[in-house]
């Protein structure tokens, strides 16, 4: 290859590491676990409240409350202590509430003050400016981080009904009560997910050191791509405290429309039988599916996943991202070497009569 492709090539793999940089924080919002085999359900919001709306995210080990009317919804704690009051001027905590410690932790494993006392005049303080909150409540989830639930311990074969729980809320004074379930089940067995794990990497290795011409590698560049834009596309609404769910599609949308552009360029270059550059593109294709699919690879060994679109789908774009972005690295390391050796001109005296 001529210096100025090569250059070129560089130029253009600093350019997609540096798009790349937006794929973690968007390949699961709030970079939390993208996969889980518990599962938290809002069952109803007895009676409604006008203008509050309440999501649990996180598969039961969060809640959202957004509030958008102009009186105050109070939230308490495990004591029934005035724990949050979430309003038009933002949120306010009670630093007295032993709730305000417990749930700085997932497991409620935060140090308690001396002043948490659940009987004590509650003390105010402004946590946002924002009608709207996030935080764990740990009524939605299972506590114990090592040990499963008896009944799951004794059958993991099958799902089980963890819990129902109930969170009140106070708006003025109309009371309301959020019902949910947590669910528990069996995650993909291990001898399903890692022969197609090992099969695809092979596949896309073998594409670059063993394939007689460079358009499997290329093919497989394009199978990679639609992967990366449906699980852009798929990325799950975000908390309304995070940002706007648009915004984070389009963060997310930065790295899976470089790997489009390579896949163009690399589908492109093995058309005309350029086996060093779609090698080579390969490579840096390889690095941005790897960048997008690794922070959510937990999807392929859980039973539930984060996504806006169905669930099966979204393990096979997060299987395709991981297992071909290290074959396409490999095996496009492979495909540049051995086509631009196949390629060289053969060295050596010419011999003369």
């Amino acid at each position: 290859m001529s210096r100025g492709p090569a250059r070129l090539l560089t130029v253009l793999a600093l350019v997609l590491g540096f798009l790349s940089l937006a794929g973690p924080a968007s390949a699961h919002v709030g970079g939390e676990a993208a996969g889980s085999d518990y599962d938290g359900r809002i069952v109803s919001v007895t009676p409604d409240l006008p203008g509050v709306t309440v999501r649990i995210l996180q598969f039961g080990d969060e809640l959202e409350l957004v509030n958008g009317s102009d009186t105050d919804v109070l939230v308490p704690g495990y004591s029934d202590e005035p724990y949050l009051r979430i309003g038009p001027d933002g949120v306010w905590r009670n630093a007295n509430s032993p709730a305000t410690y417990l749930n700085l932790d997932r497991f409620g494993g935060a140090a308690m003050p001396e002043r948490a006392d659940a009987s004590a005049d509650p003390e105010w303080q402004q946590v946002s400016t924002e009608p709207a909150y996030v935080w764990h409540d740990h009524r939605t989830h299972w506590m114990s981080e090592d040990v499963l639930p008896p009944q799951v311990a004794e059958d993991p074969t099958r799902e089980h009904l963890v819990s129902e729980w109930i969170v009140p809320l106070q708006q003025g004074s109309r009371e309301a009560e959020v019902a949910g379930v947590l669910t528990w089940s069996p995650p993909p067995a291990p001898w399903v997910v890692w022969p197609v794990v090992a099969a695809l990497v092979l596949i896309a290795v073998a594409a670059g050191l063993l394939a007689r011409t460079p358009r499997l590698l290329g093919g497989l560049l394009a199978v990679g791509a639609a992967a990366a834009l449906w699980h852009a596309l798929a990325t799950p609404e975000p908390s309304a405290t995070v940002g706007s769910h648009a915004g984070a599609v389009v963060s997310a949308l930065m790295p899976a429309s470089a790997a489009l552009l390579c896949a163009v360029l690399g589908v492109r270059a093995a058309l005309r039988g350029r086996g060093t550059m779609t090698g080579l593109l390969a490579v840096v294709s390889g690095w941005l599916l790897l960048v997008q699919g690794l922070p959510d690879v937990d999807v392929l060994w859980s039973a539930n996943v984060a996504s806006a679109g169905p669930q099966v789908v979204a393990r096979i774009a997060v299987a395709l991202l991981a297992t071909l972005g290290v074959g396409l690295v490999i095996g496009g390391i492979a495909a540049a070497r051995r086509f631009r050796e196949a390629d060289a001109p053969p060295t050596g005296r010419v011999a003369t009569a």
